[in-house]
């Protein structure tokens, strides 16, 4: 079978870091060595697309008709990075919420690990799922020259959504869904999350919910984050609490993610690195290509490669563990360096 892949490098190191993760897509199933159980090697067909700042200068816009055309001919995306302006530019929409939004994926999936890197803490193994179409970023906002309001949207229907995917998840793996919210104090839309939580959750017996403000919650990433299981919450929620529960692993380097939709065919779905564009080290070659990676096998897993993503993942724990690493594990090695290690210990396994 052959899958067919859109990768769309986008700005800064998103330039580096997906012609990484494809070398590795590429290595899979070939040259094992003597003696190796055989590997069944993987046929892809790779197509280019564009978005993202750089693309919004040219273009005057950030996702072009022919990209969101290539991504639904897909099965899959690769997606690496963008820039965005800190200030309102007239016509400028961040091109990654707009082709979640295109495509139907609700559902932002986090995982967070712990690798064999110094600074990562023993026995996390933890997924935030972030619900990936309102809340504070459904880009309801207004203002005047003293006042910004920005609208927090929350619905039920959202709600009961994206909780329902993480309880199915949370049955896949060790059954604890931890629902965050601040409906102490935002009754209204964290309300409202709340009760379509429970109330969903409540129909999955095999799954132990429990709740927790967000602020308990992210004391106790820092203080006991081995507790986690499954984390459902709100878009800006999610986005921070992920991004606080890679710091615990190893850093944003090393951070994947997914958003999917519902069912594999209809829904596509679209796999990128947390990490930024990275403007200050885009073309040095220091860009630490893991996260990258690691999206490729999140992406293998959705195609039902699963065995290819799991060696994809011991692939990248021999060489976070032995090494090379780039600068941001405290490492001297260039991204070329670390993706030929991965490359070369993929040949072993």
């Amino acid at each position: 079978m052959v899958h067919r892949v859109c990768l769309i490098e986008g700005d800064g190191i998103g330039r580096e870091v997906i012609p990484a993760a494809r070398r590795v897509l590429e290595a899979l199933g070939g040259d094992a060595t003597a003696g190796a159980p055989p590997a069944r090697a993987l046929a892809w067909e790779f197509v280019a697309a564009e978005a993202g700042w750089e693309t919004f200068r040219r273009r005057g816009t950030a996702l072009p008709a022919e990209t969101v055309e290539g991504c639904r001919k897909a099965d899959a995306v690769l997606f690496g990075a963008v820039s965005s302006p800190l200030a309102p530019v007239e016509g400028y929409r961040s091109p990654i919420v707009a082709l979640r939004r295109e495509l139907g994926l609700y559902a932002n999936l986090r995982p967070a690990r712990s690798q064999p890197v110094p600074g990562s803490w023993p026995g996390i193994d933890l997924l935030v799922v972030r619900e990936n179409t309102e809340g504070l970023y459904a880009g309801r906002e207004r203002r005047d020259a003293d006042e910004a309001v920005t609208e927090r949207v929350i619905t039920r229907a959202a709600s009961e959504r994206i909780v329902r995917r993480a309880c199915e998840l949370a049955l896949r793996r060790r059954g604890l869904l931890t629902i965050v919210h601040k409906a102490n104090v935002l009754r209204a839309t964290c309300g409202l999350f709340r009760e379509a939580a429970l109330a969903v959750s409540a129909e999955y017996p095999d799954v132990r919910a429990e709740e927790m403000l967000v602020d308990t919650a992210a004391m106790r990433l820092v203080t006991d984050p081995e507790r986690f299981d499954v984390i459902v919450t709100t878009n800006l929620f999610g986005d921070i609490l992920s991004d606080e529960a890679a710091g615990l692993v190893g850093g944003l380097g090393l951070a994947p993610s997914g958003n999917v939709g519902d069912g594999r065919r209809r829904g596509r779905a679209v796999f990128e690195p947390v990490h930024g564009s990275a403007p200050d080290i885009a073309g040095r070659g220091i860009a630490n290509p893991i996260g990258a990676i690691l999206a490729a096998a999140m992406m293998l897993d959705h195609l039902g490669e699963t065995a290819a993503a799991e060696r994809v993942r011991r692939a990248v724990e021999i060489v976070l563990r032995d090494g090379p690493r780039t600068p941001d594990l405290d490492g001297a090695a260039t991204t070329d360096d670390v993706t030929s290690a991965i490359v070369g210990a993929l040949r072993e396994l």
